[in-house]
């Protein structure tokens, strides 16, 4: 006895049963979620990872309407729920992030007092090669073989690279040097 035709019939009302329960509550689940978050596009993206959650646990669809309609509002306030603890995250990051850019910031301007200043200058002259290499060594505090893995360099070009850009900048100033005396 072949059963495949027992098993199509089985899953196509399952997904016919799906198909009328996102009829009937899509719009019920949208206002829903329009009520509980801040940025109203994310009502659309909760109820379709409401729908995507139901779809895929479609073999635990009730079988009346009025459970479906109840069962669909449990999935969603499940996704409402990860949504905000995903919020929380992203906000706890953010504001982390600003807080380091904040006090990067105020290093930064501690540095840019007089000499600071002028090396900065002397930096952004190098060639783009060079210029890369001392800035992630000297301000981003990274290693000089970091620095070379980071540029996708071999660690004796970042050597030969680096040296290039002391002998340099030692070059131009003493140069400055000897024109102030």
């Amino acid at each position: 006895m072949n059963v495949a035709p027992f098993a199509d019939s089985r899953a196509r009302r399952r997904d016919e049963r799906l198909r009328t329960a996102v009829e009937r509550t899509s719009r019920d689940l949208l206002a829903y979620f329009a009520r509980r978050v801040d940025i109203l596009e994310d009502a659309a993206d909760l109820v379709s990872d409401t729908m995507l959650t139901a779809w895929r646990r479609i073999d635990d669809l009730p079988d009346s309407n009025e459970e479906t309609r109840m069962w669909l509002f449990g999935v969603a306030r499940r996704t409402l729920a990860n949504h905000h603890r995903g919020r929380q995250r992203a906000d706890a990051n953010t504001e982390l992030l600003r807080l380091e850019l904040r006090a990067a910031q105020s290093a930064y301007r501690a540095d840019d007092e007089g000499d600071a200043s002028d090396l900065r200058d002397l930096v952004q002259r190098l060639p783009e090669t060079q210029r890369d290499l001392v800035a992630l060594v000297h301000w981003d505090g990274f290693s000089l073989v970091e620095a070379a893995i980071i540029l996708d360099i071999p660690a004796s070009t970042a050597r030969s690279r680096y040296s290039a850009a002391r002998a340099s900048l030692r070059d131009t100033l003493t140069r400055a040097d000897s024109t102030r005396r």
